[in-house]
């Protein structure tokens, strides 16, 4: 089972980065790996997860543009829940609360199309041990 946010963390960076445009790279395509990048780098996704997720994320803008940009701010931007309810002028937990909701959209979009995603293996759920509990007579 797959983590949404995990997910939705190397879709961001993605985003950030040069995937989330669809025109023109920055850099011409022979010099991109001769910079070194100076800001702390988070894990990516590859074109074709950032493309699938971002497909998602454009059946999410179409029904309600309020929780896209909810997750834009939070995963694209890495913006703290404490810091978007600041901006957006509603308490954090309203934020929490919206940000979980936009999370379940994308993560069933995903799942009602049975889509397998490269970066899944990397994104699991951590699986809670379980103690069996002895029956009390």
């Amino acid at each position: 089972m797959r983590d949404i946010q995990k997910v939705l963390q190397r879709w961001g960076s993605w985003a950030a980065g040069d995937g989330g445009h669809l025109g023109y790279a920055s850099l011409a395509a022979g010099f991109k790996g001769l910079l070194v990048n100076s800001s702390k780098s988070r894990s990516r996704c590859c074109d074709d997860d950032g493309l699938i997720v971002s497909s998602a994320m454009n059946c999410l803008k179409k029904r309600n543009a309020y929780l896209c940009t909810l997750l834009e701010m939070h995963y694209i931007k890495a913006m703290s829940v404490r810091l978007m309810g600041k901006k957006l002028g509603v308490s954090h937990n309203q934020v929490a609360t919206r940000l979980q909701s936009a999370e379940g959209f994308i993560d069933g979009c995903l799942a009602v199309l049975d889509i397998k995603l490269e970066m899944d293996k990397y994104c699991q759920k951590e699986k809670i041990l379980e103690i069996p509990l002895k029956k009390v007579v």
